[in-house]
C-alpha cells in the first residue's frame, strides 16, 4: 500500500526531471496586450509548452537558467526572438540586473530560499509573479473534494535543503509562502497535480498508452471505477499564460475536475486508441512504427497487488487506493481553477498525442521506461493471479 512518503517521493523525482496548445478562448474585448515575461527555467517539460504557447498568443519572453537541461531546446533560428539569459538563481543572477519585465513565471521553485532570493530581486522589476507549486503541498488527501485551503505540509526543519519524499511536500509550501512574503500582492500560486502529455520525462502517464501498445494481457488496478487525476501540460501552460493575461491573483489547484477520470473508462481509452493508431486511418497524423496489438485488461485488486510487491504509483502509475490517507485521492478540487479560466481537452487526444510522442522516441529511450511494471514482472503477477482464482464450473 502507498504511503505519503513513497508518494511524495515519487513526485519529487517528477520534478527533478523536471502542436500548439489548445483549449481556451480568448476573454470578451479581444486579444490581450503583449507581455514581456521573464520565465525562470523554461527548457524542461512544462516550460517548452508555455513557451509555444505565449509566442502563439504574441508575447516577447526571456528565459534565464544555467543552461544544463536541454541547453540546445530553443538553439534554432526560429526561435531568435526568445532572449535566453544565463545565470544560477542561488549564486549569480547578475544577468536580470536593471532589467523589467510584465510578469515572472517560476517553474524551477524547489527551495524556499531560491525563491526568497529571486522574488526579491524582481520585486520592484515586475507587476506579477507566478509560481508552479505542487497539490503535494497539502498535509492530507484523505478528504474528497479538497479545496485550497487545505492544511498544508509543514516540515520538522523549516531549513532543510535537500528535497525528499519527506521534504517536498512541505518545502514547496514553504515557496509559495516565500514567494508571497517577497512580493505581497503580486503572486499567483499554481498547484498543478501529475501533469502528462508529450514530452513528459517521467513516463507515469506514458506507461499505461505504451502498454496497450504492446499488445497481450495488461494488468490493471481495480476497481474499474477507481479515480485518478491529471493535466494534460499544454492545457496547464494556457491556463498560466491566461492567469498572467488577466493577471490573476491567488491560489488555484490544476487537475483534472475531481472525480471526472476514473480508471476503467482511462484505460479502455489508451486501449482504444493504441488500437485505432495501428489502422490507415492514422494516416491523418504522422504514424511511425509500432502499430499498436490486440490487448485485453484483467483487473486485480489492491489487497493482492499488495500481496505480489506490485506498488501504487510507481509499478502501476497514476494509481493510488482512493482509502484511509488517500481517501481523497483522484478527487481533488479544481473547481477555482475552472471558474479562473482552465479548460480540458478531451482525454482521447492526451493520449493520442502522448503515444505518438512515444513512439517517435528512440529505440532505447523506449526499451527502459522510467515508470511501471517490466513485462516480467507484470507476467509474473498475472501468472499469480490467475493460478489463486477459482477455475469456472
Amino acid at each position: 500500500m502507498a504511503n505519503r512518503r513513497d508518494f511524495l517521493a515519487a513526485a519529487a523525482s517528477a520534478a527533478a526531471l523536471a502542436a500548439l496548445p489548445v483549449g481556451r478562448t480568448r476573454a470578451a474585448g479581444g486579444e490581450a496586450k503583449p507581455l514581456k515575461i521573464l520565465v525562470l527555467g523554461g527548457t524542461g517539460f512544462l516550460g517548452p509548452h508555455f513557451v509555444a504557447a505565449a509566442r502563439a498568443h504574441g508575447h516577447s519572453l526571456t528565459l534565464f537558467n544555467r543552461g544544463k537541461s536541454a541547453p540546445d531546446r530553443f538553439s534554432a533560428a526560429e526561435y531568435a526572438d526568445i532572449e535566453q539569459l544565463r545565470g544560477d538563481r542561488k549564486t549569480d543572477m547578475s544577468a536580470l540586473a536593471g532589467r523589467q519585465w510584465d510578469a515572472v513565471l517560476d517553474t524551477s521553485a524547489y527551495l524556499p530560499a531560491d525563491v526568497t532570493r529571486s522574488a526579491t530581486l524582481l520585486a520592484d522589476k515586475v507587476k506579477h509573479y507566478l509560481i508552479i507549486s505542487t497539490i503535494s503541498v497539502y498535509a492530507r488527501m484523505d478528504t474528497p473534494g479538497m479545496d485550497e485551503a487545505g492544511e498544508l505540509a509543514k516540515l520538522a526543519d523549516p531549513t532543510v535543503q535537500e528535497i525528499t519524499g519527506e521534504t517536498y511536500g512541505g518545502l514547496k509550501a514553504l515557496s509559495e509562502q516565500a514567494a508571497e512574503a517577497a512580493m505581497p500582492g503580486k503572486v499567483t500560486v499554481i498547484r498543478p497535480g501529475l501533469i502528462v502529455g508529450p514530452g513528459d520525462p517521467t513516463d507515469r502517464f506514458t506507461y499505461w498508452p505504451a502498454r496497450f501498445d504492446r499488445g497481450g494481457e495488461v494488468l490493471a488496478p481495480a476497481p474499474e471505477d477507481g479515480p485518478t487525476q491529471f493535466i494534460d501540460v499544454r492545457d496547464l501552460a494556457e491556463f498560466i499564460l491566461l492567469c498572467l493575461e488577466r493577471r490573476t491573483l491567488g491560489t488555484f489547484n490544476a487537475d483534472a475536475q475531481a472525480g471526472s477520470i476514473l480508471f476503467g473508462p482511462f484505460l479502455r481509452t489508451c486501449q482504444d486508441v493504441a488500437k485505432a493508431l495501428s489502422t490507415p486511418e492514422c494516416a491523418k497524423a504522422p504514424c511511425p512504427t509500432l502499430p499498436g496489438a490486440e490487448s485485453s485488461i484483467t483487473w486485480v485488486p489492491a489487497d493482492f497487488l499488495a500481496e505480489q510487491k506490485v506498488a501504487p504509483w510507481s509499478d502501476l502509475p497514476a494509481w493510488v487506493p482512493a482509502e484511509g490517507d488517500y481517501a481523497g485521492f483522484g478527487r481533488i478540487s479544481s473547481a477555482r481553477a475552472a471558474a479562473a479560466g482552465l479548460t480540458y481537452r478531451p482525454l482521447e487526444q492526451t493520449v493520442r498525442d502522448t503515444l505518438l510522442w512515444w513512439r517517435d522516441q528512440p529505440a532505447d529511450r523506449r526499451a527502459k521506461p522510467r515508470a511501471g511494471l517490466t513485462p516480467e514482472r507484470e507476467q509474473a503477477a498475472l501468472a499469480a493471479w490467475h493460478a489463486r482464482k477459482p477455475k469456472a464450473g
